[in-house]
């Protein structure tokens, strides 16, 4: 079997969240660029990639200009497909930005063909650690929003059957600790004690603030799961000395690019959940190796964004924790996996499970 050409196309999706009927953004987007994989064996591979911005078509016409160098590869032979991508463009375009955003789409893609090919959903493919994944609603909490609205939601989504639910401190404005700490408390009275809540910080606090702020959420006994990127993502250290500070488990990692930061992040013991990106880290391929190295280190990962692709990674490896449900490219595909009881079901299509809805993307195509 031969690759035996790539096409692209940027869409722009409506910025909505669906989780808690929350109304439509509408002067929202979400530019995306998809890719399909052709082979002479008739097998077709889908991929995705973001985080463009304004740079969005450049992103396109990288996976294009690399999609080009994939053509008379074997899409089966993951590994040689790298060494080759990254001889031509990876050493002097990367490790990080656009070269690993537009690997990561490739690399999804072949992924998709080589599970295909075997007959088999890629997750059985990897090794198949369970038949169910827990999964959290993301996005439907953010720290935007009305402190009522937020807790409106928080109770919506507890009735719609989630049993995990992620938030976020760090609020915008005029803000204090004694506001941050209220705000957790009233979410977590409005969903009671046995929902597991998880709380984002984006990397908008100093090292000092985190642990200024993470005791008092302690003190107040709201009982994180975990508080995620609360600073800086490459602030090693930082992060460690919050880790060692806090009883609250420590989470970190999307913005992180490629394998070796993981090397580091995990050596310097600077969160206790690593969190792995499918697109910053580069693809299906890389992200297997960063959830090898946490099992080394007897810690769990966890996923961002895309839980269409990300079901099968964290139900494939024995030290997924739980996906991430943020909907986002929810509209691109057909049939995606539906949260039932607080999991997610394991797809039993062959590769991916997934295929694009062509009229969603002919209508916000760009």
């Amino acid at each position: 079997m031969k690759i035996t050409g790539t096409r692209t196309q940027i869409v722009e999706l409506p910025a909505d969240e669906p989780l808690a009927n929350a109304p439509e953004n509408p002067n929202g987007k979400r530019p995306i660029v998809t890719l399909r994989v052709q082979t002479d064996a008739g097998a077709e591979g889908i991929g995705v990639a973001y985080f463009g911005g304004a740079l969005t078509r450049t992103l396109a016409q990288a996976i294009d200009e690399l999609g080009a160098l994939c053509v008379g590869e074997d899409p089966v032979l993951v590994e040689a497909v790298h060494a080759k991508l990254k001889a031509a463009a990876g050493g002097s375009a990367g490790p990080g930005g656009i070269y690993h955003l537009a690997l990561s789409a490739l690399d999804m893609a072949l992924w998709d063909i080589r599970a295909k090919s075997m007959n088999l959903p890629l997750w059985r493919l990897l090794g198949g650690a369970r038949e169910r994944v827990p999964t959290y609603a993301s996005g439907a909490l953010m720290r935007g929003l009305p402190l009522d609205t937020v807790v409106k939601a928080a109770a919506t989504l507890k009735d719609k059957g989630w049993r995990e639910m992620k938030t976020q401190m760090a609020l915008p404005g005029e803000t204090t600790p004694a506001k941050e700490v209220e705000r957790m408390r009233l979410i977590r009275e409005a969903i009671g004690p046995d929902i597991k809540l998880m709380c984002d910080i984006n990397q908008r606090w100093r090292p000092e603030q985190a642990i200024d702020i993470g005791k008092r959420v302690e003190d107040a006994g709201v009982g994180l799961f975990w508080l995620e990127d609360v600073t800086t993502h490459d602030d090693f250290p930082g992060l460690a000395r919050i880790a060692r500070a806090l009883s609250t488990p420590v989470a970190g990692g999307e913005y992180v690019w490629g394998i070796v930061p993981f090397r580091h992040m995990l050596e310097a013991r600077s969160v206790d959940i690593p969190m792995i990106d499918l697109v910053r880290v580069g693809g299906i391929t890389q992200w297997l190796k960063v959830a090898g190295m946490a099992e080394a280190f007897n810690l769990p990962v966890v996923s961002h964004l895309i839980p269409e692709v990300h079901v099968h990674l964290i139900g494939a490896v024995p030290n997924g924790l739980t996906v991430e449900y943020m909907p986002w490219l929810r509209p691109l595909f057909k049939q995606v996996p539906e949260q039932q009881n607080g999991e997610l079901v394991m797809p039993t299509a062959p590769g991916l499970g997934l295929e694009f809805d062509q009229a969603t993307i002919d209508r916000y195509r760009v």
